[in-house]
């Protein structure tokens, strides 16, 4: 029995360095080649990320860019609505001036009473007097009732009636103001170019060019805003208009 069993330990030992022998050269290359994959893979995709990454901060600064693009135009207009709103205030302080100045003066023997004829100045009268009152009825609406917005279709209607009238470059003064109000720069500088280049007598011509100049500038017709100032300025040196003017200039 003893043979037998040296012999089946002998079988067992070899068997067993059998099984612990090395892995095959071939194995061991697919092993290698595996990893080599692997890390290539990795590589790619590290490239794939930066690229990504780098596409996203361009994308990012071009957004930033376009922010600050769309807040400067968005600081510029509220600076240009301020300005209009402010334009607004002094006409609408100017008319209320012109209302407080029209019923705190006295009447005058020597002028027929017209309560709402322009303050300061010597102005034409009408004899006919259904455009005397179609006009009273007009500037009533400005400086007794304050319904700015339904004097001007008054205004107009009352150049359509009366196209000759005394108080014709009044109106387009008028006018002119309250379109400013309205902020139709357009219709507004129409009615003052009326009264500077139509009515050379008129005591509404300085301030008719004052702000004839503030929209011309507004409206970024720099050459045309500086003839019509130095021509107020030369014309009417010693008007308040002209000093105002000469501010503006200082700020163009």
């Amino acid at each position: 029995m003893k043979p037998k069993i040296i012999l089946a330990a002998m079988i067992l030992s070899g068997s067993t360095q059998l099984w612990a022998a090395p892995a095959p050269v071939s194995e061991a290359a697919s092993s290698q080649s595996s990893i080599e994959k692997r890390l290539v893979a990795l590589e790619n995709m590290m490239k794939s990320r930066n690229l990504l990454q780098a596409e996203l901060q361009q994308q990012l600064n071009i957004l930033q860019d376009e922010v600050s693009q769309v807040r400067g135009i968005t600081e510029e207009q509220s600076y240009k609505l301020e300005k209009v709103l402010q334009r607004q205030r002094e006409l609408y302080q100017e008319i209320e001036n012109r209302v407080s100045q029209a019923y705190s003066q006295p009447a005058t023997p020597a002028q027929p009473t017209n309560s709402y004829t322009d303050v300061g100045a010597t102005q034409a009268i009408s004899s006919d007097l259904s455009e005397n009152e179609a006009y009273e009825r007009a500037v009533a609406l400005i400086m007794k009732d304050k319904r700015y917005e339904q004097a001007i279709p008054e205004f107009q209607t009352f150049l359509t009636t009366y196209p000759n009238s005394v108080y014709a470059s009044n109106v387009h003064y008028w006018l002119g103001q309250l379109l400013t109000i309205q902020n139709d720069q357009a219709g507004a500088t129409e009615h003052f170019k009326k009264v500077v280049n139509e009515y050379p007598n008129s005591n509404k011509r300085p301030d008719a060019m004052l702000k004839l100049g503030n929209l011309l500038a507004d409206q970024g017709l720099s050459e045309q805003a500086l003839k019509t100032f130095n021509d107020l300025i030369n014309q009417y040196p010693s008007t308040t208009a002209a000093k105002l003017a000469t501010e503006r200039l200082s700020q163009m």
